[in-house]
């Protein structure tokens, strides 16, 4: 039976490693940052799971999860974003505090309870930041998704889901009034720097680069 430890380096490889779209090497101190933990600690972690056959790595290397590492990493994902989304939409977190709580639920080991949840909830495909939801199967729809920055000046678009999901970020994002699903007109980005105006509503609010390279869209 792996660790809490040893799931989260594999949850946050899945999701350095942006298999939700398409599947990337991860370098030791991207992993180690990602975790706040020293490198040193992540080389003799990987090693460990380099032994167990579930990742591929080299020193020095890209990392890469094998199919039973990615297997298990979806699985702490799944129940991940199940969590979020009973915290979300049965208990009334906001979409800033169901990260935390779901961080210690994730690691449940109840194969049953996750079922019954996931039928509970109506077998949802999107948790509360829009990120997909794998089933049972691990399976999950990718969505085609741009990010902010990238939309012209003029163009509608509906917001997927965000980048980052730190609360300072979704509370901020609260505050200009964006949620997942809400539709966005880019109304001027400047040439020197990229701040663009968005229009949300009938307001309209100034946003930095950082924060549109933080924002998918379709």
């Amino acid at each position: 039976m792996l660790s809490i430890t040893e799931e989260n380096y594999l949850k946050s490889l899945f999701n350095l490693g942006n298999h939700d779209v398409e599947i990337e090497g991860v370098g030791t101190n991207e992993l180690a940052a990602s975790l706040d933990v020293k490198p040193s600690s992540a080389n003799d972690m990987l090693k460990k799971l380099k032994s167990k056959g579930y990742i591929e790595y080299e020193k020095y290397g890209k990392i890469y999860l094998t199919e039973l590492g990615k297997t298990v990493a979806i699985q702490v994902v799944r129940k991940h974003r199940l969590w979020e989304t009973f915290l979300y939409e049965k208990l009334e977190f906001t979409w800033d505090q169901v990260h935390e709580v779901a961080e210690q639920l994730e690691h449940i080991k109840s194969e049953q309870l996750i079922e019954k949840l996931d039928a509970f909830l109506g077998f949802p495909k999107i948790d509360p930041h829009g990120d997909p939801i794998p089933d049972q199967y691990g399976v999950f729809e990718f969505l085609p998704k741009k990010l902010l920055s990238d939309i012209e000046v003029g163009a509608f678009c509906e917001m997927l889901a965000v980048k980052d999901n730190s609360a300072e970020f979704l509370n901020f994002a609260t505050e200009l009034g964006l949620s997942v699903d809400q539709m966005i007109q880019v109304k001027s980005k400047q040439t020197f720097d990229s701040t663009m105006e968005i229009v949300i509503g009938d307001k309209i609010n100034r946003i930095s680069l950082k924060f549109a390279q933080n924002i998918y869209v379709k």
